[in-house]
């Protein structure tokens, strides 16, 4: 992988030329630096100055020299094997003597730096020294129930308990919380679901673009302001209601993934990427402009919200959801209904898209993937193939951001920015293109995990009242997307349960075959 350390070297040769890459590496991070963090921006009485900043370039400089020099030493060696016992933690691999010394060795490390840390009152220390061992305990963890449950289908155990625990979660914890009064923030945790729900939607609706189709999609946030401003222009001007809205906007968005995937039919890789982020770019633009319809940056306000049959969430009224059922009111009702209206959209995206990878235009996706010359040598129409990528994308896409513009009650072109393009597209990556699981697992590590770091209290009890969890927020999330590409580069789930799979040998009679089988 690196041209400057080859392998088979002696220890010596290898340090060698790691440490001239590292100090190459140096030499660039310093030019790129020293005009970025080198000097800062005062606004002195005399005007604005610029004031240099040697300990901060320094710093900066100094992590990218240690960290070229470690990923030469430990990472980009074959030969090497200071990795392999951390990377055995999540494979099926045999531990060796010398794999259990290496973990040992690091878990006593982190336990001694985790309590030096509690002693000098360093939250820094105790962060990292956490870290390590949470990691360590999950890949034991996990190499304990493969050895004891060697044949147990673990993707669809967690599918089903994910789905279990979803469906339950709002009903169990707002009844403990009336019975018990143990002062839980439901109504956080309940906007905090919904959200992570969204994002499992949007997630699985580009997943059948990239993950299935390889058709690498920068702008799909279009497809979730065409389906938010579909619903809220009509909602608010015609009166309809969600239920009547949510397929219009659904469609509205396939026409447009349609619109969009004729112009890109003969693009593919960077060139494709750059059309659909300028697509992405131009909707945006598009909103932020047309004042007379959309209401430019002032958005659209007073959105109405879904009801369950005709029966608004409201405190008054006698043809209410409380009054109907003889309840008394209270706002979570309302709230618990949105989660559970995402909860079976996400659901029915997930089941549509598994039941289309085993039907043709599925098989097509995947092929076209893999090689669409080939696939095109092979009789498929790509151009059918990709325009029913892109609007079946877009169609889900359009239905979360319907939802979107209902549970926000209002709407504005900065909600539809690239950033959340790039997130969505991250969640795909890291979980694993093409694996529903595994892009799951990643809305709810990055979007959840992302979240409560926001909140303080929990972590400061433990690491003390001077640590600020949210300082380190984006170094943490830095360093989380660092390590999942490093141990895992086909994403948190790499592997998919195949579209086809040729069954067992069923039993027939003698007088058809010879042995028996077929």
């Amino acid at each position: 992988m690196n041209a400057l350390v080859e392998p088979g070297k002696s220890f010596g040769g290898r340090l060698q030329s790691a440490i001239a890459d590292a100090i190459i590496a140096g030499y660039i991070a310093f030019a790129l630096f020293c005009l970025l963090l080198g000097v800062r921006t005062v606004d002195n009485v005399t005007g604005l100055t610029l004031k240099p900043r040697p300990g901060v370039l320094a710093i900066a400089v100094g992590i990218v020299v240690f960290g070229r020099l470690l990923l030469n030493l430990f990472v980009w060696q074959a030969d090497y094997p200071i990795t392999r016992p951390f990377a055995k933690l999540f494979t099926h691999d045999p531990f060796e003597r010398r794999d259990i010394i290496v973990l040992g060795i690091v878990a006593f490390a982190s336990v001694l730096v985790l309590i030096t840390g509690s002693i000098l009152g360093a939250p820094a220390y105790q962060l990292v020294s956490a870290c390590v061992l949470a990691f360590l305990g999950v890949g034991l963890v996990r190499r304990a129930i493969v050895y004891f449950f060697p044949d147990l289908p673990y993707a669809r155990i967690f599918t089903l308990a994910g789905i279990a625990f979803a469906v339950l979660f709002p009903i169990c914890s707002y009844l403990l919380e009336k019975t018990f009064r143990l002062g839980l923030p439901l109504r956080y945790l309940f906007d905090l679901s919904i959200l992570v729900l969204t994002y499992v939607m949007l997630g699985w609706g580009l997943n059948i673009v990239v993950g299935l189709a390889g058709l690498l999609d920068l702008g799909y946030v279009a497809f979730y302001a065409v389906g938010a401003y579909t619903f809220a222009l009509l909602a608010t001007t015609l009166g309809w209601s969600f239920w009547m809205c949510l397929p219009i906007a659904g469609a509205a968005a396939a026409l447009w993934g349609v619109i969009l995937g004729f112009p890109v039919l003969r693009l593919r890789g960077d060139y494709l990427a750059i059309v659909t982020l300028a697509f992405g770019e131009i909707v945006r633009i598009i909103l932020l402009n047309w004042t007379e319809v959309t209401n430019g940056p002032n958005g659209i306000s007073d959105i109405p919200k879904p009801t369950f049959f005709g029966l608004p969430f409201s405190a008054n009224g006698a043809d209410t959801f409380s009054a109907f059922f003889s309840l008394r009111y209270d706002p979570l009702h309302g709230i618990i209904f949105l989660y559970y209206v995402i909860l079976g959209l996400a659901l029915i995206t997930n089941l549509v898209t598994l039941r289309l990878r085993r039907l043709p235009i599925g098989r097509a996706w995947e092929a076209m993937r893999e090689d669409e010359i080939a696939c095109r040598s092979l009789g498929i129409n790509t151009t059918i193939t990709k325009l029913t990528a892109f609007a079946t994308g877009a169609l889900f896409g359009g239905l979360a951001g319907s939802f979107f513009a209902t549970r926000q009650g209002f709407i504005s072109p900065e909600s539809f920015t690239f950033i959340e393009s790039a997130i969505i597209l991250a969640i795909v990556v890291l979980g694993g293109m093409g694996s529903q699981l595994g892009v799951a697992i990643a809305a709810v590590v990055m979007v959840g995990g992302f979240e409560a770091l926001r909140h303080t209290e929990g972590l400061q009890s433990i690491f003390g009242e001077g640590f600020d969890p949210s300082l380190y927020r984006m170094l943490l999330f830095g360093v989380a997307m660092v390590g999942i590409m490093v141990w895992r580069p086909r994403g948190i789930i790499s592997s998919r349960t195949p579209s086809i799979v040729l069954d067992e040998g069923r039993p027939i009679s003698t007088d058809l075959a010879k042995e028996g089988r077929a």
